[in-house]
């Protein structure tokens, strides 16, 4: 898609074609003058790296591109009232009787299954201003990684980077210690190896690799799945083996293998001698060669977001387990997710994680839990949590959301994460109603045997929120 003053001409075309009423666009909206804060951030320090001169450190990480914005649709949160710690938002709040009026009928769509649930909320005041069934916990499918970056922006804070490794031991092996980085490129590392190797005199090793940090069984329950490798703490590009950067695809058997066998083959392209196979190995303790960062955690959180990415969800899901003293494991992630929430207030009433992705069929959580993820990222109180708004797909524009709502409401000014698993759609993001009013919503339905018929139940409930104050 294109980027930079040739999107922004295209997304500000439809936006007048939608004829948004003139207070949405003094909306709050979790936007920085239009350009996502992790891509604003990221593209700074590249030009940081550039200016200073010749690489002295680790390489700069190569980082796809985010989707593009929706710029000229949404304007940025306001600052909180004094001593209120809410943002001030334009128009009228919404009236909750007319939305019950609106939305109700909606919520009996034949394409919606016999469970249905939601809410709506009013970001700058934070009363619920629709509920149906919203406490009921349902299967929240890939909505559950709103859950994930929430738990991770907020326990290791959106500048974190995730670290890849190359020691040597004290034995001589050279080892490539995994630093739980689905998103992992080696050229630079090889590069960087290399140069160091030779600086010490050494153009003949042996390698070995490390996945140490993270524990437990590799593999999903739901098994072998074109939507996830198996989660290791050390992969190259998601275990893909083909070139394609997000969606489904064949994945290696053993994402830590392929990745020293890779590396050896670049070791080798750069004059190192790799002696036999690569072999598991523990660097605990060797002295640093070279290291690799990945992208801020902000930007990986768009990242998740945008492509519903499974292997970006459950790093992050081990990571916060770490963090919070828990295994690094499906099990341990399960636990240290729902404590991270909580301690960001967060009610979970009924909830039930097994996973980071929503992959799980036996995940449970509630309308109201989605929806109040939703209105603390917008708050100015947690500006760390920005990232969960920006990352959200853009209605007829980009990600898991380009090919919806288009030739109906809520394009351009729908920001939400879908969800869909076998007889399970949902839907929870944000809305500006014509009032100017940054809504947060959340729409899940159950039991229903018509994807297609669900997806477009759902639109219809979300795009509703932006025709009617």
């Amino acid at each position: 898609m294109p980027h930079g003053k040739t999107w922004q001409v295209v997304a500000g075309s439809a936006a007048i074609g939608l004829a948004v009423a003139a207070g949405a666009v003094a909306a709050a909206g979790p936007w920085d003058a239009g350009q996502r804060t992790a891509e604003r951030e990221h593209a700074a320090g590249r030009d940081h790296v550039v200016a200073s001169g010749p690489r002295t450190a680790a390489p700069t990480p190569r980082i796809t591109p985010p989707a593009p914005s929706a710029a000229p649709v949404l304007a940025p949160v306001p600052a909180a009232a004094p001593g209120t710690g809410k943002g001030s938002s334009a128009g009228t709040p919404p009236d909750p009787a007319a939305l019950k009026s609106l939305l109700d009928p909606l919520m009996n769509a034949d394409g919606l299954g016999t469970v249905r649930t939601g809410t709506v909320i009013d970001v700058a005041t934070g009363t619920v201003v629709y509920d149906h069934r919203a406490g009921t916990p349902s299967t929240p499918a890939s909505t559950t990684k709103l859950a994930t970056a929430t738990a991770a922006l907020g326990t290791l804070g959106p500048g974190r980077r995730l670290t890849t490794t190359v020691v040597v031991t004290a034995a001589g092996r050279v080892v490539l210690v995994g630093g739980g980085d689905p998103t992992l490129e080696l050229g630079g590392l090889a590069d960087d190896t290399a140069a160091a190797l030779k600086a010490r005199g050494t153009t003949s090793v042996r390698l070995g690799y490390d996945t140490s940090l993270f524990s437990g069984t590799a593999l999903h329950p739901i098994g072998p799945n074109e939507n996830l490798a198996p989660v290791t703490a050390l992969m190259v590009r998601e275990g893909r083996l083909d070139h394609s950067s997000s969606g489904p695809a064949q994945r290696a058997d053993d994402p830590a293998e392929s990745a020293a066998d890779a590396f050896a083959d670049l070791l080798r392209d750069r004059g190192i001698r790799v002696k036999g196979e690569a072999a598991p190995a523990g660097g605990h303790g060797g002295t640093r060669l070279a290291a690799h960062q990945s992208a801020p955690l902000s930007e990986l959180v768009e990242r998740m977001l945008t492509d519903s990415d499974n292997d970006v969800a459950e790093a992050l899901a081990r990571h916060v387990a770490r963090a919070l003293g828990r295994p690094a494991s499906f099990a341990g992630a399960a636990s240290a997710i729902p404590d991270a929430l909580r301690r960001l207030g967060v009610p979970l009433a009924g909830a039930a994680f097994h996973d980071g992705s929503g992959l799980d069929g036996d995940d449970a959580l509630s309308a109201t839990t989605l929806a109040r993820i939703l209105a603390l990222a917008a708050s100015p109180a947690h500006p760390e949590m920005r990232s969960v708004l920006t990352g959200l797909p853009v209605a007829g524009f980009t990600g898991t959301l380009a090919d919806r709502f288009r030739g109906g409401g809520g394009a351009g000014v729908v920001h939400a994460k879908t969800g869909t698993l076998t007889g399970t759609n949902t839907i929870a993001g944000t809305a500006v109603s014509p009032a100017g009013r940054l809504l947060a919503f959340a729409f899940l339905t159950h039991g229903t045997d018509s994807p297609g018929g669900a997806q477009k139940a759902l639109d219809h409930l979300a795009a509703a929120l932006t025709t009617h104050p």
